[in-house]
């Protein structure tokens, strides 16, 4: 069955504060082979004009990826996450993510389609500061597989 196209416009309260540490910008950074010393050393992120360590550009999907369960895990929407696959991510930055950032992510339901039996859901996370300045916007298409016929 579709899923359920009423959802398109639909936005959902931000998720709780997420506190960037410096400790997590580093493993990110490691487990993206993110080299720069900008990700680990806040001397030489604070020399290069950062109040503090610098996270990678695609570090905002920990933030994305955890606030999109609200829309994954909502019953009525009628997703079998079991038959997800990832199709697409975009990223734009308003400015860097820092270590010490308290953010909030909010989501928004902005298209969903079927083709050839399968669903794709296109997500919005608008990631802002708690005062609401904005810090980066995530665009996620999910692609829900069709079942197959037996």
């Amino acid at each position: 069955m579709p899923l359920d196209r009423s959802f398109i416009g639909r936005s959902y309260p931000p998720a709780p504060v997420y506190e960037v540490g410096r400790e997590k910008i580093r493993e990110f950074a490691d487990a993206v082979g993110a080299t720069s010393a900008l990700h680990r050393d806040p001397e030489e992120a604070r020399l290069a004009g950062y109040r503090d360590v610098v996270a990678p550009p695609t570090f905002a999907v920990i933030l994305s990826a955890s606030a999109n369960s609200v829309v994954v895990d909502d019953p009525d929407l009628g997703i079998d996450y079991s038959r997800v696959v990832h199709g697409e991510q975009r990223f734009v930055h308003h400015r860097p993510i820092t270590a010490g950032d308290r953010l909030v992510a909010a989501i928004h339901v902005d298209e969903i389609i079927t083709k050839l039996g399968n669903d794709f859901l296109t997500v919005r996370a608008e990631i802002t500061t708690e005062a609401g300045e904005p810090v980066t916007t995530v665009t996620a298409m999910l692609v829900a597989r069709g079942k197959e016929e037996s």
